[in-house]
Parts: structure tokens; C-alpha cells; sequence
């Protein structure tokens, strides 16, 4: 299918977002056990978990813009490799914490490292793949880097939560190695000298109306997915509660079944526009199955546990355009541009995590919990299909050209 030139950097943009996946869901699948041993209980769970998760998501917005602009200034491999050695430093650290305070900063710092590895490999791989194979490279990608998350979940099962996190740090180490023979995207090559062309000025996605809309309408359009994983999946223990779901949720277990719903998810939605030649008409169909899933959460209450788990699972399926999310903000945008955007956007949408459960707090102080979480969910996707509805068809955009 690939030329044999290609593999060595599709190999290790799957593998470096397998890891990324992994770092990144782990927090959600130990933060009961991790917190409850630094002394945590009852209402602090959820509160200091959602301050760390949000400390996480804060990092990767400094992170998404950091790498953005280093992968356009000094190439998509560079990013490839500092980001990967920043969140595995920042992980095995993370496995010696004894507070809650130094467990926030190492997640802010593993935050920033997370950010650069999906945009990054993503844009490698879109450059330097041709524009009809574009969607199986991407694909390949997130189907391999969801199985992270699975990984994360049966590792927690066995381990300690600190070993846990030694782990991962210690897989991202060993993919450093993998880097050696990966050669850089010839798009960049071609424009690396040029001082007359603007090479990751993130401040230029703001220079035209245009162009921030086309920004702002990629992030809206990719919120629908931590709304599901960063509220719905993490805080299923807490939600399990008030739907009268019978009998014990893990979140452990939770994100696992919802990530390996990501993986079927991410295969069909790269299939799915590949049959199409479409990435919109994709996207549009699991939209509309996140709306569908995830008004079902709220709605089937006195669920058994194997149904909850089953619910999590096609919810992940319905969430699983985010490959999809990223190649279409990758192809928005000129080579001079292309791996800002592709990097800060999905960390803009991870981000949104902290808007929402910020919103989400809010209201579940005035109302009930049922009612915040279905407010919040109905906002995200008015704003996603909004989002939607203001991006371009891009499967046949040829990528060689520039942002002036």
C-alpha cells in the first residue's frame, strides 16, 4: 500500500501516539487509587481529579502552541522526538510524587510533552503521503495509538499505579530510538531555507477573518470527544450513582471499553472517507452517533453493569473521528502553517476540558448533576456542528502550498 520510504515515520508517529495515548488516559484509569493513597477521600476524589486533569489539559494548550510552532520551524521530527522525551521524563517523576501539589505540576509539565506527538506525526505522514492514501496513513495512526489506552487500563489492572507511570515513561524512552532513520516531511525541506517564507507565526491564523474561523471551526468541531471521555467516561463512577446503574463502575474499566470503541471508531471513520472521498460526510456520521450515544447516557437509567460498559464502548465508537479531526485541520492550512495548527488543535480540544468541567461545576452547584452534565453536552455539540458547518472539503487538497 506505502512505499517502503514511508514506513520508518508511520511506524513511529503510531508508536509515539500509542505511548502518548497511554500517558495521557492513564490519570483517568489510577486517579481513585493514586489520590485515595495520598490521602484523598469522599468529595476530594472528583474535585482534586478534576483540578489535576485539568492541570494536564491546561499544559497540553502550552504545549500544543510550543510544539506547533517548533514543528514548523524546525521540523516535524524535532517535535517528534523533544515531546516524547519531555512526557516520559515527566512520567517516571510522576511515579515518585507524595502530594497532590507535585502530582499537579509533573501532570502539567507530562501535559506540555503530550501535546506535540498526534500533530506532529500527523502532519509528517499527510506530507509525505500522496492525497488519495492520506486517510489509511492517518488511520493507521490512531488505530494503533488508541490501543494505548487498553494498554494503560490492563497495566493499571496489574501494577501499582506509581509502576504504572514508570512504564510508560520508560516505553517513550525506548521509542527514541526509533527516530534514527525516520527521514523529515520534503515539504518541509522545500521551505526550511527560505527566510521569506513565515515558518509557525501562530499569530497568523489570527491575521485573516477567514482563516480563525477555519481555526476556531477544527476545535469546535473535535469538543464532542472530551466532552464523552474527559467528563462522561472519567466521572462514570460518580454518573454510574445518579443513573442508578446496578452495580460498581470502574473508571478503569470504563475508559477501556470506550477507548477500544475509539479504535473500531478511528478504522471506520478513515474507511468511511476513503469510500466517500469525503472527510466531511465522515464526520458528520459520528457526529450524529456522539449526539445519539451520548443522549443515551442520560437517558437508559437502571442499566446492569455489562450494558453501562457496552454503552461506554459504542459511545467510543461514535467519538472515534479524531484522526479524522486532525488530517482535515492538517489540510486547511499551507505548509508554513500546517503543524502549528495540526498540534495546537487538538490540544485546544483537549483543553475545552477545562471549560467544560469548569461549566459543568458550576451548574452542578446550583442543580443536579444529571442536568449540568446533559447542559454541558448539549452546548458542545450545537458548537461542534457549528464547527462543521465552517470547514472545507479537503480529501483531494494537494498540500504543497503556503499560508501568505
Amino acid at each position: 500500500m506505502f512505499d517502503r520510504k514511508i514506513w520508518p515515520a508511520l511506524i513511529l508517529a503510531s508508536l509515539g501516539y500509542f505511548v502518548d495515548i497511554y500517558d495521557l488516559i492513564l490519570f483517568s484509569i489510577v486517579r481513585v487509587p493514586s489520590l485515595k493513597e495520598l490521602g484523598l477521600s469522599g468529595e476530594a476524589l472528583m474535585n482534586d481529579g478534576l483540578l489535576l486533569l485539568n492541570l494536564q489539559m491546561a499544559g497540553m494548550l502550552v504545549g500544543g502552541i510550543f510544539f506547533g510552532v517548533l514543528g514548523d520551524r524546525k521540523g516535524r521530527l524535532s517535535v517528534l522526538f523533544f515531546s516524547i522525551l519531555l512526557y516520559s521524563t515527566a512520567n517516571i517523576l510522576n511515579g515518585f510524587v507524595n502530594s497532590v501539589e507535585a502530582y499537579a505540576v509533573l501532570r502539567f509539565i507530562a501535559g506540555i510533552g503530550l501535546a506535540g506527538e498526534l500533530g506532529a506525526g500527523i502532519t509528517l505522514v499527510s506530507e509525505i503521503l500522496p492525497k488519495e492514501k492520506r486517510g489509511y496513513g492517518t488511520t493507521i495512526i490512531a488505530s494503533v495509538g488508541m490501543g494505548g489506552a487498553l494498554l494503560a487500563w490492563v497495566i493499571a489492572e496489574h501494577y501499582s499505579w506509581r509502576n504504572a507511570y514508570f512504564i510508560g515513561g520508560g516505553m517513550g524512552l525506548a521509542l527514541l530510538f526509533l527516530r534514527i532513520g525516520v527521514l523529515e516531511s520534503t515539504l518541509f525541506d522545500k521551505i526550511k531555507t527560505h527566510s521569506s517564507v513565515a515558518k509557525g507565526n501562530f499569530f497568523q491564523i489570527f491575521a485573516t477573518k477567514k482563516r480563525l474561523t477555519k481555526f476556531l471551526a477544527c476545535i469546535a468541531m473535535g469538543a464532542p470527544l472530551w466532552y464523552v471521555i474527559g467528563l462522561l467516561i472519567t466521572l462514570s463512577p460518580e454518573f454510574a450513582k445518579v443513573l442508578d446503574v446496578q452495580g460498581e463502575v470502574q473508571a478503569g474499566k470504563a475508559v477501556f471499553y470506550s477507548y477500544a470503541g475509539l479504535i473500531f471508531g478511528d478504522l471506520a471513520s478513515g474507511l468511511i472517507s476513503q469510500y466517500f472521498q469525503s472527510r466531511k460526510k465522515s464526520v458528520l456520521l459520528f457526529l450524529v452517533l456522539t449526539l445519539v450515544t451520548s443522549t443515551l447516557y442520560f437517558f437508559l437509567t437502571g442499566l446492569t453493569l455489562n450494558q453501562f460498559y457496552t454503552l461506554c464502548f459504542c459511545m467510543g465508537i461514535s467519538v472515534g473521528y479524531w484522526a479524522m479531526f486532525v488530517t482535515i485541520a492538517a489540510e486547511q492550512f499551507g505548509t508554513n502553517l500546517r503543524a502549528t495548527v495540526a498540534t495546537s488543535t487538538p490540544n485546544f480540544v483537549r483543553g475545552s476540558v477545562v471549560l467544560i468541567s469548569a461549566l459543568f461545576t458550576f451548574l452542578k452547584d446550583h442543580f443536579s448533576m444529571w442536568a449540568s452534565g446533559l447542559s454541558v453536552g448539549v452546548l458542545v455539540m450545537l458548537i461542534a456542528f457549528w464547527g462543521y458547518w465552517n470547514i472545507q472539503e479537503t480529501f483531494h487538497q494537494n498540500l504543497d502550498f503556503l499560508e501568505e
